[in-house]
């Protein structure tokens, strides 16, 4: 008999401190597919096409039912109108799929919506409505998901990103895989989840060193028992302020409540034994990271704009490395990037040759910037959809989009979040190839990896705003206390009240 998996994938991760709403334009912005055209704008990089590589290996008779898949970067909470968009399109495409013998359910983990801290939850929670207790759910999750007790009492088993920068693809492999074996198999899933009351920055979330490291390897040693399904760290991106936020461990056996328990015990109580190790700040000051970038003896060298981190949703509105590039008067030359719809709808209106004076920043996230006074000449107008490489979805749509030449600094300002310029494409399609700059500003503080072919160093800056590393001074409202390192216990024990999820597929 042939099997029908149902395909789900819903993404966005939110900053609580960037005011500014998701909206529907700007899922339509990376693409928003349903039915067939799921697979068919699939791709060969996201969990989309994981999950199509697992299928097509695993030598069972299975159908693919494509619902849903769309994907918005990460920025402020998505509005009603959208969270209400996704669940209609879950609700309409499991009901007219039939029968279902599976679902392969990708999401990210941290979406909040207006007056809902846990999207994903309210969504996994309808397809078991819908698919009813006995239809196994391969929920599959961003490891920076903020994992709730309703994620976990709606689905069958779970699997996270295993590295940061992350591989979407590898993570729609090993969950499809695990799906399929569940259903051929018969396995019996026992899931624990154990939170764990933590919240750190981001400095140390790339999985190739440090404690991280030794976080995740912990969780693939226990995976070599062949009991054990899947172990999953999942350490909440920062920026998440929600009742049940913090972070998570997860872990899923074949059939050993026992088992999964104590697994889940030890991953969760190894975080908190490395929390101070988590804290440490790699990240230096603005005018110090400027200079150094400046003074190297030969570029491309890569300043991480942290605290304005567009892939961790900040608003991409940030003007203070380019204030210090400015007033430190650098040689350059240097790229920067910069969201601001003011910004450019002044620059179009000035056209392409003009020299113009205007105030540039602090368009959206006014808590933490500033505008500050620029003079520059208008060397390109463009914008629309922008293709690329490498990343998970194939062209970007950055809205319109200006270049505004600041003496050594090249400003790349756009409508549209879409990537900022955190990949070298979005420059070369306005004319400017990144390889010539000394320093590039990046609006991440981890994905480096797009420009790491071309990469002297990387310089992460202490700057200040929606996606900054102190998180002392974030203004918290709904985030559960108390929490390390906002309080500092000195004593923590996973609690054995965390839930199980169901006893059987």
């Amino acid at each position: 008999m042939t099997l029908r998996i149902g395909l789900i994938h819903v993404s966005q991760e939110t900053n609580d401190f960037n005011p500014r709403l998701t909206t529907l334009a700007d899922y339509r912005a990376f693409g928003l597919h349903q039915g067939a055209e799921v697979i068919e704008k699939a791709g060969s990089t996201g969990q989309v096409a994981g999950h199509l590589r697992a299928v097509a290996e695993s030598g069972l008779a299975v159908e693919t039912v494509p619902i849903v898949r769309a994907h918005a970067v990460a920025g402020g909470r998505i509005d009603r109108e959208s969270h209400q968009f996704f669940l209609d399109r879950i609700r309409e495409g499991l009901s007219a799929a039939g029968r279902l013998d599976g679902l392969a359910l990708y999401l990210h983990g941290a979406c909040a919506a207006e007056g809902e801290d846990d999207v994903e939850g309210v969504q996994a929670a309808l397809c078991r409505e819908i698919l009813g207790p006995d239809v196994p759910i391969l929920l599959g999750l961003d490891h920076h998901a903020n994992v709730t007790r309703r994620m976990v009492g709606s689905v069958t088993a779970i699997v996270g990103h295993r590295t940061q920068p992350h591989d979407q693809f590898d993570t729609g492999l090993i969950g499809t895989r695990l799906l399929l074996r569940i259903l051929s198999e018969r396995l019996s899933p026992r899931m624990v989840m154990r939170k764990i009351p933590l919240v750190t920055h981001q400095e140390q979330f790339l999985t190739a060193h440090g404690p991280m490291k030794t976080w995740f390897d912990r969780a693939r040693a226990m995976e070599d028992d062949p009991r054990v399904l899947q172990a999953v760290p999942f350490p909440m991106q920062p920026w998440l302020d929600v009742d049940e936020g913090g972070w998570t461990a997860v872990v899923v056996t074949n059939g050993d409540q026992a088992l999964a328990e104590t697994l889940a015990d030890e991953l969760a109580a190894l975080a908190w034994s490395l929390r101070d190790d988590f804290l440490v700040r790699e990240a230096i000051g603005i005018d110090e990271a400027v200079l150094e970038a400046d003074a190297a003896p030969e570029g491309v060298i890569v300043l991480s704009d942290t605290g304005d981190t567009v892939f961790g949703g900040a608003a991409g509105d940030s003007n203070l490395l380019l204030e210090a590039m400015l007033r430190l008067r650098i040689r350059g030359p240097a790229l920067v990037p910069m969201v601001a719809p003011g910004v450019v709808a002044r620059l179009f209106e000035a056209g392409e040759g003009a020299t113009v004076t205007l105030p540039v920043g602090g368009e959206t996230a006014t808590a933490f910037f500033s505008p500050i006074d620029v003079t520059g000449t208008v060397r390109r107008l463009g914008g629309g959809k922008v293709p690329v490489r490498g990343y998970q979805d194939a062209e970007i749509d950055m809205g319109r989009t200006a270049v505004l030449e600041i003496g050594p600094v090249t400003l790349l300002v756009s409508e549209l979040r879409g990537v900022a310029g955190n990949l070298p494409d979005v420059y070369r399609a306005f004319g400017i190839e990144p390889q010539d700059a000394k320093m590039v500003v990046l609006k991440t503080a981890s994905n480096f990896q797009y420009f790491a072919s071309m990469t002297k160093r990387v310089i992460r800056a202490d700057t200040r705003g929606p996606g900054q590393s102190d998180v002392f001074t974030l203004p918290w409202k709904r985030l559960p206390r108390p929490i390390y390192p906002l309080e500092r216990m000195e004593r923590w024990d996973a609690p054995r009240t965390s839930p199980a999820t169901r006893r059987s597929a």
